[in-house]
């Protein structure tokens, strides 16, 4: 691709990241709380894995010839139908149902309910498990599709997250790539200090996947990180670490000690809304 298509697609994906936001607050506003920090924070990785890597079909979220993108973190559920929305899988008018009874946008993710849901969460640590199952399934009809899983650096804290990282590499899933957002924020404090994890790069190394470590809101940086792990050709699965800013794009929610589970004052929304905008054309 030419300089000038690298740049026009990094200015497409930077727009897809702001709609994704915006998506996100709006409906959070319809609640007045939720996950919105980890909704702003994964934005960027959302853009790119859904407007530049994943192949599907919007009119078709069952086509069997899909990537796959599995939410291990269900609670993160607000941004990956804030993504589903932009990506035109999820109906935008639906985006004021949120949370609400009958919505097919449930607080926690349910794959019954909402098209292009591939997993239900809730209880962490499940993602990748699941992952490895959906591999090794695909792999067997011989499918070239990728399945993509996101979860959290909290969910570091479950043996079975451990337990999936040595079968994926035990069974040479290069089919597999994983994203894990550090954060380094959970229910009841920083993640690092809940359970150590670090030095994160080499103990994944050590059970046998490739893995690259970025900024998960340098747009390019991320990019950059899933065509590599496309592109890689070993027999093994692949992991990008993507360190990110909670509430990233409206600075007095970055600016928040505690901002795991927020309640938003209903002032406050227009004035996030109004931040993100103002960060857009800075």
């Amino acid at each position: 691709m030419s300089e000038a298509g690298r740049t026009t697609e990094s200015v497409q994906l930077a727009e897809r990241a702001y709609r994704i936001r915006r998506n996100a607050l709006l409906m959070g506003e319809v609640q007045g709380q939720g996950y919105i920090g980890q909704a702003l924070d994964i934005a960027d990785v959302l853009a790119t894995a859904y407007f530049h890597a994943m192949t599907y079909r919007a009119d078709d979220p069952d086509w069997e010839g899909r990537d796959r993108f599995l939410l291990s973190n269900g609670h993160y559920a607000i941004a990956l139908y804030a993504a589903l929305i932009e990506a035109g899988i999820v109906p935008e008018e639906e985006l004021e149902t949120y949370g609400s009874d009958d919505s097919r946008l449930p607080m926690s993710g349910m794959a019954s309910y909402t098209p292009g849901m591939e997993m239900s969460g809730g209880s962490l640590g499940q993602g990748l498990t699941i992952a490895v199952g959906r591999c090794l399934g695909l792999k067997r009809k011989g499918s070239g599709s990728f399945v993509y899983t996101l979860f959290s650096d909290g969910e570091l804290d479950e043996g079975a997250v451990w337990e999936a990282l040595m079968s994926a590499a035990h069974w040479q899933l290069d089919n597999l790539i994983g994203i894990v957002d550090v954060n380094n924020q959970q229910a009841d404090g920083p993640s690092t200090q809940i359970m150590a994890f670090e030095p994160l790069v080499e103990k994944l190394e050590a059970f046998g996947w490739f893995v690259q470590r970025v900024n998960g809101n340098d747009l390019e940086a991320v990019v950059a990180a899933f065509d590599a792990a496309r592109a890689h050709r070993a027999p093994q699965p692949r992991m990008i670490v993507c360190d990110t800013k909670m509430g990233c794009g409206v600075p007095f929610l970055e600016a928040r000690e505690k901002n795991h589970f927020i309640r938003v004052d209903a002032h406050e929304w227009q004035l996030a809304l109004k931040a993100l905008e103002e960060g857009k054309q800075s």
